[in-house]
């Protein structure tokens, strides 16, 4: 298969396709809305079924009962739906439904929304930040096969630059291990009260009188830990002598990891750390790169949301400093002036106390 020309959003919509995806349902809001239009054009000729929903709560509503059949699902929205979505993301969670999410978001970026979440309870949902289509294209099929493997949601974030951005990829389908049988899923194939299955977020089991939430929840809290301890991932460069460790997510990191390579060809001591899992964070790496810098600086296009995640995975091995910043355009899209080259690279050079 050769690679095409495509935007972010169609290729992510291939990706999802290629893993199985027979179901979406999503809102339209931009930078989302291209997304869904790829599902709308794409699922109907491979058989499957695109809903534009009345609002983000009845597309999350109808993703849960696509799941619940055993079906591969996927919704999304920019994260002002997301925050509609917060009650019933916590629930499918603890439903243990294998839902993919797509969210793609608008200017600041909602990394404290993708990875604390707004629902209720303890709950965990592995987060993915690809940092260009190329990646977002594995990512996204990596994400239905974790998904429907730990029985668990899984999130793409993204944003504005990633939906629109073109970029010549080749989508085939990725080889994972076998799954384990769907033998939870509420398929019609077991009728009868002695048979049928249950999908609740509560605990409820077949045949037992009453619940007991305590083992409930503990059982979902060592899923949730195993889930964490194998699936951190991170990407880095020249962390090894770096006097300045610079850490950034997403389509932002992209832009990073240009200008470290670029100051690093003129001799200057600077390393690059990117966390590609949002949830679990990768601190082991972080805190490993911080060993021996001076000064670990935290680019991202907010006020300061996952720095504090960079502090607590540093705990004192070096200063953590923010070179980021509220950056947008006009339509809080997200395409502000800190996405230019020489910016971050300015902003770079600062944290190193060099003007260039």
């Amino acid at each position: 298969m050769k690679p095409r020309l495509m935007e972010g959003s169609e290729a992510i919509a291939e990706a999802a396709l290629a893993a199985g995806c027979r179901f979406f349902a999503g809102y339209p809001m931009t930078p989302f809305t291209e997304l869904l239009e790829a599902f709308a054009r794409k699922l109907p000729e491979a058989g499957g079924v695109c809903i534009n929903a009345e609002s983000e709560i009845e597309a999350i509503g109808m993703a849960w009962g696509a799941l619940a059949t055993g079906a591969r699902a996927a919704t999304g929205s920019t994260g002002q739906g997301i925050a509609l979505m917060q009650e019933s993301l916590s629930e499918i969670t603890r439903a243990e439904l294998p839902l993919v999410l797509f969210h793609m978001a608008r200017g600041q970026g909602d990394y404290f929304q993708a990875t604390r979440g707004g629902g209720h309870g303890d709950y965990r949902q592995v987060v993915f930040a690809p940092i260009d289509v190329r990646e977002a294209v594995e990512l996204t099929q990596v994400a239905f096969d974790l998904a429907e493997r730990w029985r668990n949601p899984v999130q793409i974030h993204g944003d504005f630059l990633l939906a629109h951005t073109a970029e010549a990829v080749e989508i085939a389908p990725l080889e994972f291990d076998p799954l384990p049988p769907r033998d939870w899923a509420v398929d019609g194939s077991l009728g009868g009260s002695g048979r049928s299955r249950n999908i609740n977020p509560i605990g409820m089991e077949k045949g037992a009188k009453g619940i007991d939430p305590d083992s409930f929840w503990k059982r979902l809290q060592a899923k949730h830990d195993a889930l964490a301890a194998e699936t951190a991932r991170a990407e880095s460069e020249f962390t090894e002598d770096a006097e300045v460790v610079v850490v950034a997510f997403g389509s932002l990191a992209r832009f990073a990891r240009h200008a470290v390579r670029a100051l690093r060809a003129e001799g200057v001591r600077v390393g690059y750390l990117r966390p590609i899992t949002l949830w679990p964070f990768p601190a082991e790496a972080v805190a490993s790169a911080a060993e021996g810098a001076r000064r670990v600086a935290v680019l991202e296009q907010n006020a300061g949301q996952m720095i504090d995640d960079v502090r607590l995975a540093v705990l004192g091995r070096a200063p953590v400093v923010a070179i980021g910043g509220i950056s947008s355009d006009e339509a809080g899209f997200g395409i502000g002036p800190i996405l230019d080259p020489a910016d971050v690279r300015h902003r770079i050079a600062s944290s190193l106390g060099d003007p260039r």
